[in-house]
């Protein structure tokens, strides 16, 4: 079992390297007219230009999963702006396809809470569909669309599960299928469980990425074990390993938020469950302290007996 890892957004130790530097609508909108363009192509273009860096920096460590920022580019979607951040950019963008391509890189996007599926009210969707396509639009302009994903969650209930699912299928249905391509979808750690994402998935031919911190939050009555070879099978058609998320709880009584580390004593029912199925698979660590907490869990895997580090950030077992 070979096991790549990687982490999101921020390589932290470059200095001042943040991929999301932002700007507001309130700012943006004291600015005089005639600069506000300038603006947003400055903070776009500093943005990209750091995750050049923080790619370089993954190569020279030989981390090959990186989750990029979504706050890319300031005020993308927002409907009082909506400018056109493909066109000045197309340089920098095949830039950083260039990177992934030559280096072989897996790359992905995790929209916010708010890109949901599930909501009664039309606006919502509308604005699911315009956040994924601004995505959509990155992973394009970075010929990145072979291996770049965009994983979501579910979303809300509403006060029912079961009309909420359904209305999730048919609002789905209102994505474009180039786009809808490149989905995943998450459990979450208060409402959709890992059966209910697992069946969605399963209806929707959509890869399911498993949160096992979620699932540790979440659990229910459900058997990991019972639906580990499910998950991984959810990505049978897609020429790409299954990949999972891990994080530990901060504390017992912030069972939900994500620590600055991840705990191996916490993770490691799971990595041994795995084994047991003997599937390759990337892990992506969402801890506080991005790419320093995941090099630390990968020495701390190596160490484990019988498993083998064989770069950087990948191990096999």
């Amino acid at each position: 079992m070979k096991l790549r890892l990687g982490y999101v957004a921020n390589a932290l130790g470059l200095w001042d390297a943040s991929p999301s530097k932002t700007l507001t609508f309130t700012r943006y909108s004291t600015l005089p007219k005639s600069e506000r363009m300038d603006k947003l192509k400055l903070i776009t273009a500093q943005n990209l230009q750091h995750t050049k860096r923080i790619l370089y920096y993954n190569i020279a460590h030989e981390i090959e999963l990186y989750r990029f920022s979504s706050s890319l580019v300031p005020l993308a979607t927002h409907p009082e702006v909506m400018w056109d951040y493909i066109t000045p950019f197309k340089r920098e963008w095949a830039e950083i396809g260039d990177i992934i391509q030559h280096f072989k890189l897996r790359v992905s996007f995790h929209p916010n809470q708010f890109t949901l599926f599930t909501s009664p009210k039309e606006e919502v969707t509308l604005n699911a569909i315009k956040d994924m396509d601004y995505h959509f639009s990155m992973l394009k302009a970075m010929n990145a669309l072979d291996t770049g994903l965009i994983n979501l969650h579910v979303g809300g209930a509403y006060g029912d599960k079961n009309s909420s699912l359904n209305r999730f299928h048919r609002n789905l249905k209102k994505l474009p299928k180039e786009i809808k391509k490149q989905m995943t979808l998450e459990n979450d750690d208060k409402t959709y469980n890992v059966p209910e994402t697992l069946m969605t998935c399963e209806k929707e031919n959509i890869p399911m990425v498993l949160d096992y911190h979620h699932y540790m939050a979440n659990k229910g009555e459900s058997d990991l074990t019972l639906y580990l070879p499910r998950i991984f099978q959810t990505w049978n058609n897609f020429n790409i390993v299954p990949k999972v998320h891990i994080s530990s709880p901060k504390s017992d009584q912030a069972y939900r938020s994500h620590a600055d580390f991840v705990s191996l004593d916490f993770v490691l029912p799971f990595l041994k469950m795995a084994k047991e199925l003997n599937q390759d698979f990337d892990i992506m660590v969402e801890a506080k302290q991005k790419n320093l907490a995941m090099q630390k869990l990968v020495e701390e895997i190596a160490s484990i007996r019988g498993v083998k580090r064989i770069s950087g950030s990948s191990v096999e077992w």
